[in-house]
């Protein structure tokens, strides 16, 4: 018998983009609730350092390195996983990309193609090879990583929000096409975190202090902050979740200007 209804012993897990931030303390989490979990990302190293700290502390992590942008590759990561562990029980898309910063309107069509390729066709190619055998076993969690850039304007991120924005409606889609088979569907949306990925706008000083300022809890966010919300949605304590986006950014979304 379960301890509670967080617990994920039996359950397989593959987080992409885990070999840092958000994906890494959600890998971790994972692990220390009790699944089994696939570290990925580009580089297997990096992988492997995530994957080493988790099986020293007594968990069960493999690695299969993915470029997302990679269809052959996204197919290995999933065919590797179900090879290895059997199945797949929760699938978390965090890997993303944001190669331009500036006006939306001068963004070249290779930059462009880029970020709707890794932030939201791959997510669909994961979604398409995880979710019919979770959905043959009537259970399983996907979990999209989106961000609060979906829901606001930018004069300098505009095509990576129009990404984000698009995972929420595939998020939506997929629930309401899969949820008769048992397998939910929801989205992230973490505003500003302490990640190498966003490094440029957090190391700024101007930026942090204008962006704290105007964020009730008068902070950024941490990794660890975010994986409590994968750990949530991965397990059964949101069983009757599914088709929406949890906010997670201190606030800021929610503040007057």
């Amino acid at each position: 018998m379960k301890n509670t209804p967080f617990d994920l012993t039996g359950k397989v897990a593959v987080v992409t983009g885990s070999s840092r931030g958000i994906g890494r303390s959600s890998a971790e989490l994972l692990a220390k609730l009790g699944a089994k979990v696939v570290v990925s990302s580009r580089k297997a190293e990096a992988c492997k350092e995530v994957a080493d700290g988790i099986n020293a502390a007594g968990g069960d992590a493999t690695v299969i390195p993915c470029n997302i942008a990679r269809r052959a590759e996204v197919e290995a990561l999933i065919s590797g996983t179900i090879r290895h562990y059997g199945k797949i029980d929760v699938l978390v898309c965090n890997a993303a990309v944001n190669p331009y910063y500036g006006p939306l309107l001068d963004i070249t069509d290779e930059a462009f193609d880029k970020i709707m390729g890794s932030n939201v066709k791959s997510n669909i190619w994961l979604s398409a090879l995880a979710i019919p055998q979770m959905a043959e076993r009537g259970n399983g969690s996907v979990i999209i990583i989106s961000s609060i850039g979906g829901l606001r304007g930018s004069t300098v991120i505009g095509a990576y929000g129009i990404s984000k924005a698009a995972d929420f409606a595939l998020c939506r889609s997929l629930a309401g096409e899969w949820g008769p088979k048992g397998v939910r569907v929801n989205c992230i949306a973490p505003g500003l975190v302490k990640t190498d990925f966003a490094r440029a706008l957090w190391e700024d000083e101007a930026n942090l202090k204008r962006r704290t300022a105007t964020t009730p809890l008068r902070r950024i966010g941490e990794p660890d902050e975010i994986a409590g919300a994968v750990a949530y949605l991965a397990s059964d304590a949101s069983s009757f979740m599914t088709g929406q986006t949890i906010v997670i950014d201190g606030g800021v979304t929610t503040a007057a200007p």
